[in-house]
């Protein structure tokens, strides 16, 4: 008999179907959460163990394969943070954006796999610890659900849940980038705003649009333990077009590897050069 499709089926669907290079499998209660061989559990990232020794040694050998060049031991590890906490916060954000359907996840809930060519953002093996909706969503009567009354509330249930899994994981990573507090929180704003930012530009122009209003509402600042706001604004190009970008609330640090080459939101770009960059990407 084929499973009933879960209260986030249709969202993950729909994610990887515009970014292909993602996999997302739900488990089933039944189903042993993926670990060892290529498969890390986001658990063994929070132990700061062998697991989170044996996962960097893949971006210290693709950045050293890729840029001809030893990386620091923190970039290493700002990297192998950024490439698990972007699609990591797609969890969450995605089905909130798509049905307003905001998802648990634990760190013991969620395994990842990136060694698949298939895949190059990734595999990740979920089991959702519940979620959250609004009053007169059809998925409210599936199990696990709980309604919160309005569209603020559910703000809130999102920026719990990107919270509740981040936080262990970037105690883990946190003393190998040499970064704390403010610092790494900035880098989870980073991600749950330029991740949902990415998708809703290949879902078009009037999803990229709605994205950019909702991160707004979500993130408009003093929303500890995240930094800043969403920070989008926007550029004037040379024939008076509109050019769209944010301001990075932290440094992902790219810089070392090559500093001609920073990124179009990057804190260390000035505006000047955001505007080629984003030329550039346009053509």
């Amino acid at each position: 008999m084929p499973l009933p499709p879960s209260a986030l089926s249709g969202a993950y669907a729909r994610l990887t179907e515009v970014l292909p290079g993602l996999a997302i499998t739900e488990l089933t209660a039944e189903d042993e959460t993926p670990q060892g061989g290529n498969w890390t559990t986001a658990a063994a990232l929070a132990e700061a163990g062998p697991g989170l020794d044996a996962y960097l040694s893949w971006d210290d050998a693709q950045i050293h394969r890729d840029y001809g060049r030893q990386a620091r031991p923190d970039v290493i590890a700002s990297f192998g943070l950024h490439r698990y906490a972007w699609p990591a916060c797609l969890l969450i954000t995605v089905p909130w954006f798509l049905h307003r359907r905001v998802p648990r996840y634990p760190v013991t809930h969620v395994s990842y796999d990136r060694t698949a060519p298939a895949h190059p953002v990734g595999h990740l093996a979920v089991r959702p610890a519940g979620f959250a909706c609004l009053p007169g969503d059809e998925a409210a009567a599936l199990p696990g659900a709980r309604v919160v009354p309005d569209e603020e509330a559910l703000r809130a249930e999102v920026r719990s849940a990107v919270a509740e899994h981040l936080e262990p994981v970037l105690a883990g990573f946190g003393p190998r980038m040499r970064r704390r507090g403010r610092a790494l929180w900035g880098m989870a704003t980073d991600e749950i705003v330029e991740g949902l930012w990415y998708v809703a530009q290949l879902l078009g122009e009037i999803e990229e649009r709605r994205a950019m209003r909702e991160l707004e509402l979500l993130l408009p600042g003093a929303t500890k333990p995240y930094v800043g706001t969403a920070a989008f604004r926007e550029l004037t190009g040379p024939d008076g077009e509109p050019l769209r970008t944010r301001d990075r609330a932290s440094c992902c640090m790219f810089y070392t590897l090559r500093p001609e080459d920073t990124c179009a939101t990057c804190p260390r770009t000035c505006d000047a050069d955001r505007v080629t960059k984003l030329l550039a990407t346009a053509s």
